[in-house]
């Protein structure tokens, strides 16, 4: 007989695992932005450096702890992170409407907009996530 734990791990274990990297993820992403607009850098510019760090950490994180793809060859993990990025990419757009909208428009505070910001991002990038590491190791 299996332990309601186990059990509970196999069937929920991937999206338990994507909620910690995500996490992790989205730490680097707020963390970096804030400090990058604390001392001076408009949002725009920190953003796009604070997406591209996360982005990094995330596809690592999740190709090998979340998803475990498999994928070992070269030209498959350049394309692996071509679409893993072009997917982000698209998250990066909501993420800079959301930020426009939120900080430029409503002059909302800055960490509770990119808060706000990442939770949709997340949802967003688990989908697209998903999508890609799940179809065999090629971008789909």
């Amino acid at each position: 007989m299996e332990k309601p734990i186990s059990s509970l791990y196999t069937r929920y274990g991937e999206a338990l695992r994507y909620l910690i990297v995500g996490g992790m993820t989205t730490g680097i992403n707020v963390v970096l932005f804030f400090i990058l607009t604390h001392i001076g850098m408009a949002w725009f510019g920190a953003n796009l450096i604070a997406w591209a760090v996360s982005v990094t950490f995330a596809f690592v994180a999740n190709k090998l702890a979340v998803f475990h793809s498999n994928t070992k060859d070269a030209w498959s993990v350049i394309k692996e992170a071509a679409g893993f990025t072009a997917l982000r990419g698209a998250s990066l757009g909501a993420d800079t409407v959301i930020l426009f909208i939120g900080l430029t428009l409503l002059h909302g505070n800055t960490l509770v907009v990119k808060l706000i910001d990442q939770i949709i991002v997340i949802a967003l990038n688990y989908l697209f996530s998903k999508k890609l590491f799940t179809a065999g190791g090629e971008a789909a």
